[in-house]
């Protein structure tokens, strides 16, 4: 008979706490491709240079929660498609996210990343984007001579009156349309 479960298999341990990856069952948590992220954010260092471009104003006595650590909250939970920063109201208790992170406790609340995101303004996001690109052009052996960025436009239809909304013509509705 064919055994179907994967044996299982360990990362490195984050404060104490053993990370395993099993597939017999039981409930930890669903989202394991968080430990993915972490561990190629490690070996990338993009979240530490990301950081690195956002000015933190807040009083160190009265922090909570690291910058970087509220960075790797937000961008893991967005590459497990949370999208919404009310998904964080659970996942910010969610032990998978939490050893992501390298914490053992509650992560940053919505309001708290809500705050970050806000204060995120047009210098640093300049900033981010030569991160992005400087660390796309090392990824190659041989950089390469010309970059070629193609921009399709994608309307984001809208149900209310949200600020920003347009009526587009062509797509016959309001929407969102950045580009």
């Amino acid at each position: 008979m064919t055994k179907c479960t994967r044996e299982p298999f360990n990362f490195p341990s984050v404060k104490g706490r053993k990370v395993e990856a099993e597939f017999c069952g039981g409930y930890i948590s669903s989202d394991g491709g968080a430990l993915l992220l972490r561990q190629t954010d490690h070996q990338s260092g993009l979240m530490v240079a990301v950081n690195g471009e956002i000015e933190d104003p807040r009083d160190p006595r009265y922090v909570q929660h690291r910058q970087l650590d509220l960075l790797r909250q937000r961008v893991y939970g967005l590459g497990q498609g949370y999208e919404d920063l009310n998904d964080h109201r659970t996942l910010r208790t969610d032990p998978a996210l939490q050893t992501a992170v390298e914490q053992d406790r509650a992560l940053g609340s919505e309001a708290t990343l809500c705050r970050l995101e806000n204060r995120i303004d047009r210098k640093a996001i300049v900033a981010i984007h030569r991160v992005l690109v400087d660390q796309f052009v090392a990824s190659f052996d041989d950089p390469p001579e010309e970059l070629i960025l193609d921009f399709d436009a994608t309307d984001d239809k809208v149900h209310g009156e949200q600020e920003g909304r347009f009526f587009h013509g062509y797509y016959d509705h309001y929407c969102f349309l950045p580009l």
